[in-house]
């Protein structure tokens, strides 16, 4: 008996730390979303944050019904603006554009330490092509 008890204990407490975990991820996306909306003005924010203190399990299903899509949107928006962030920090950080590989194989040349024929054919491995025979044979 006092084994079906723990097990059917321990299941529900699960349940509820479930539940309760579940509500606050619902409650701190309401606030984050309330907080991402520009277009909503600071005394209709005011009102929903006051509700969400005094009644937040109401609060959060009237704003997810009521403001439901435009919150997916707002989030949607975010994503993407953080993607592009995240594109533009890797491509300023990973590489360097050809133009500048080119002038960096130029000044290899200049100084002396490769070849015209290195050059040629790090300069075709930049833009892509193959070095042509005229090139090979310099």
């Amino acid at each position: 008996m006092d084994f079906w008890y723990t097990f059917w204990a321990i299941v529900w407490y699960s349940l509820l730390g479930f539940a309760f975990v579940a509500a606050l991820m619902a409650l701190f996306a309401v606030i984050a979303d309330l907080f991402r909306d520009h277009q909503l003005s600071g005394w209709y924010k005011a009102i929903w944050a006051f509700f969400l203190v005094f009644v937040p399990f109401l609060t959060v299903f009237v704003y997810l019904i009521a403001r439901g899509r435009g919150m997916a949107d707002r989030s949607a928006e975010a994503a993407a603006q953080q993607k592009q962030a995240a594109e533009g920090y890797i491509r300023d950080v990973a590489g360097s554009s050809p133009s500048d590989e080119i002038a960096k194989a130029r000044a290899l040349l200049d100084a002396g330490t490769i070849t015209q024929a290195e050059y040629e054919a790090l300069k075709a491995k930049v833009l892509g092509t193959a070095p042509t025979a005229t090139h090979a044979a310099v």
